[in-house]
């Protein structure tokens, strides 16, 4: 497995980001507007296969899936939802547990009468995926994590007092009348200060995904996302004392972010931990290198694939 990871990253490593602007899905995709856990999801679902299930973070929205997406459809079907209140999912002002969330991604597989699926997340997407794991560890064949910490998990204190994440504990009514009409500024803060090159964040990208957090609600949910860390921490730390991970993980950290951490974190929780690295990258791996880093997934993923049946 190790050597099938680091084949997929080397040949691309030198990854122009030519995908990075693509965040317009296959023709052959679908939308849907999924009802779950009393709220609504926007889902795109495509492809054809067993499932896999890919999870956004704060700054994106699922769209952000679409270069993975297009080289997966052959073999899988793919699900790129947007988290609840985020993207074109349903206003959403309450259930921003990631224990909560993962019961949204858990209806949104029985609509669409998927029993398991390969997980696959990025920044608020890991500590979703991950919550998803741990309630349905018999519905996650595989888990992929990528570049953020997991509340309560390792050395999730410590990550707490880095000066960078001052953003953990801005929220709040007056956080969010200051940044009212102010969404594209305060969201350039992420994009240029966790990328390795901020140019590789593309102007098109910024103002797609710009007008979605503009949108009456959506800031609020991302606020809220963080503002629910303290008891995303309580639930973990409880969780992890009833059994850690089973299933296989890939830990995928920018080289100029989250790095080798990740897998550090992840060995905390899971008992078989691959580690990858991405080069010339920071916290956008899908924007900033995103043939690499689907590479590294695919890598991950494919050997699983003959051993399980559509």
């Amino acid at each position: 497995m190790k050597k099938i990871l680091l084949a997929a990253v080397t040949c691309l490593c030198l990854g122009s980001g030519a995908l990075a602007d693509s965040f317009v899905f296959p023709d052959s995709f679908r939308t849907e507007e999924v009802s779950t856990n009393g709220t609504t999801l926007h889902v795109r679902i495509g492809g054809k296969g067993p499932a896999v299930l890919l999870v956004h973070g704060y700054g994106d929205t699922g769209d952000m899936w679409a270069p993975l997406a297009r080289e997966m459809m052959a073999d899988y079907t793919v699900i790129a939802p947007d988290l609840r209140g985020m993207g074109l999912s349903a206003v959403a002002t309450d259930g921003f547990t990631k224990v909560n969330q993962a019961e949204d991604l858990a209806g949104v597989l029985d609509a669409l009468n998927i029993d398991k699926a390969d997980v696959v997340g990025h920044d608020i997407g890991n500590m979703v995926a991950y919550a998803f794991a741990k309630s349905h560890p018999d519905r996650t064949t595989r888990l992929v994590v990528i570049d953020a910490p997991v509340p309560g998990v390792g050395p999730w204190e410590d990550v707490l007092k880095n000066p960078l994440l001052w953003h953990f504990r801005f929220g709040g009514p007056d956080m969010e009348r200051l940044v009212a009409g102010r969404e594209r500024i305060y969201l350039d803060r992420f994009w240029n200060e966790f990328s390795a090159d901020p140019t590789r964040f593309t102007e098109a990208s910024r103002a797609h995904y710009a007008e979605l957090y503009s949108k009456p609600g959506r800031m609020h949910a991302g606020f809220m996302q963080f503002a629910a860390f303290d008891q995303d921490a309580i639930d973990n730390r409880a969780s992890l004392e009833k059994g850690r991970l089973e299933m296989p993980v890939l830990a995928v950290g920018g080289e100029r972010s989250f790095g080798k951490t990740m897998a550090y974190v992840m060995r905390f929780a899971a008992d078989d931990v691959h580690q990858v690295v991405i080069p010339n990258s920071g916290h956008w791996l899908m924007e900033e290198q995103p043939e690499v880093t689907v590479a590294a997934i695919r890598g991950f993923l494919d050997p699983a694939k003959s051993k399980r049946e559509p």
